[in-house]
């Protein structure tokens, strides 16, 4: 069971001026099951994208470079699980090529309109056919408030669908922001096997657009860890519909762009944050916070090797406080010119090293009662800078070895 992750209410989740969506059953790896979603968006929206780094990148990933880099708006964004069309050549491109064709002329749209993607078993040829015949079923099915029909539709080994909402004051408009998210396992950056969709009704440029899912997803997305796999198919896609009536946002030092950030961001980790909390055969929630560092590339640098470390994600499954385990991974996270005698380890409020060892004042039974609980944060001050970052990460457990043994029975 997710650690702490509460059930969905549709009723908290905002519909979004200018957005459709709908779900239809194309029977990809299950039959019977609702597996292919269709996002309409409204003529005058704008689309931004981030994706994997993984060289192996799958063929939609592809497809959504090179729309978003065209000259096209984007009108309409088509999700299958069950078959992540990775690894999978030419043919693969070809067949996600179709899909998009083939939603495009029901949408009288143009097929680079239509921003593909695709999440399940790599290696195997996309069943093409079987997501065309979905379409007319996913289309009947547009209404602006399917989101947890969504975010059930894109799941994969998540247990529980993944969605957040909330509203802000632009420019004297009510803005209502979006968003749904799957991943389970395969979860390292960049980007953290996730794909995640947030919509919002604001008036922004393209370019700031850009650069607002470019910095959303590095304080959420791109700071998560579940085993450190970055996976072929990783998207984060952020559209703006335009429909609240602010006026559009153009400058990045503005109030109004600050404020839409913010509001984009912290919707983003709690996507991400729920990712997390849904890790394959999770128990526990961790939040690492690397504090005073020179950089913060070097702040996540730190966090990524304990929160991609097995021998302390497996000691946390077993709430045993062999705390040791994080100071070698803080020595082997490769920062340059770290002084390991002026850093600090806390274990929620409890200080276990100082001064390169063990503090005097550490007792073992405070270092378990911080174990045993379901959400433990871990904070390393580096003590030799003013930047910081967050990571989060969840433990290691026998469920994590069973899931992804079976993934493809």
């Amino acid at each position: 069971m997710p650690v702490n992750l509460p059930p969905l209410n549709p009723a908290q989740l905002y519909p979004i001026p200018g957005v459709m969506l709908g779900i239809g059953s194309a029977g990809v790896k299950t039959p019977g099951r609702k597996d292919v979603l269709v996002m309409q968006l409204a003529e005058g929206s704008r689309a931004a994208g981030v994706f994997t780094q993984n060289r192996f990148c799958a063929a939609p990933v592809r497809l959504c470079r090179e729309f978003l880099a065209g000259t096209r708006p984007i009108r309409a964004l088509v999700v299958n699980t069950g078959n992540a069309n990775a690894g999978t050549g030419l043919d693969g491109e070809k067949r996600a090529r179709s899909i998009c064709t083939a939603l495009a002329e029901k949408m009288a749209i143009a097929p680079e309109q239509v921003l593909p993607f695709s999440t399940g078993v790599i290696l195997e040829p996309l069943p093409a056919d079987k997501i065309i015949a979905a379409l007319p079923e996913a289309i009947a099915d547009l209404a602006p408030a399917h989101w947890v029909e969504a975010a059930n539709a894109i799941m994969t080994t998540d247990t529980a669908p993944k969605a957040a909402s909330k509203q802000v004051p632009i420019d004297g408009k009510t803005v209502s922001i979006t968003g749904i998210s799957k991943g389970a396992g395969m979860i390292h950056p960049n980007m953290a096997t996730m794909l995640g969709y947030v919509a919002c009704d604001a008036a922004i440029s393209q370019p700031l657009l850009q650069e607002l899912v470019k910095y959303a997803a590095d304080r959420s997305f791109n700071s998560i860890t579940v085993d450190g796999d970055t996976s072929t198919n990783d998207s984060f896609i952020l559209i703006a519909t335009g429909k609240a009536g602010n006026a559009e946002i153009t400058e990045q030092d503005s109030v109004d762009y600050l404020v839409l950030r913010d509001a984009i961001t912290a919707i983003s980790q709690t996507l991400a944050q729920a990712i997390i909390r849904d890790g394959e055969g999770a128990t526990k929630f961790m939040t690492i916070n690397v504090e005073g560092g020179n950089t913060r590339e070097e702040c996540k640098a730190v966090g990524y090797a304990i929160g991609r470390s097995p021998l302390i994600k497996t000691a946390f499954f077993a709430s045993d406080p062999n705390l040791g385990r994080i100071l070698c991974a803080i020595g082997y996270s490769n920062v340059e010119n770290l002084d390991v005698n002026t850093l600090e380890v806390w274990l929620d409020d409890v200080l276990v090293a100082k001064d390169g060892g063990r503090v005097a004042s550490y007792k073992e039974e405070d270092g378990q009662r911080v174990m045993n609980k379901p959400e433990i944060t871990i904070t390393v001050k580096l003590n030799r800078g003013v930047e910081n970052a967050t990571v989060w990460t969840c433990d290691f457990s026998y469920d994590y070895v069973k899931i992804n043994a079976d993934y493809r029975s």
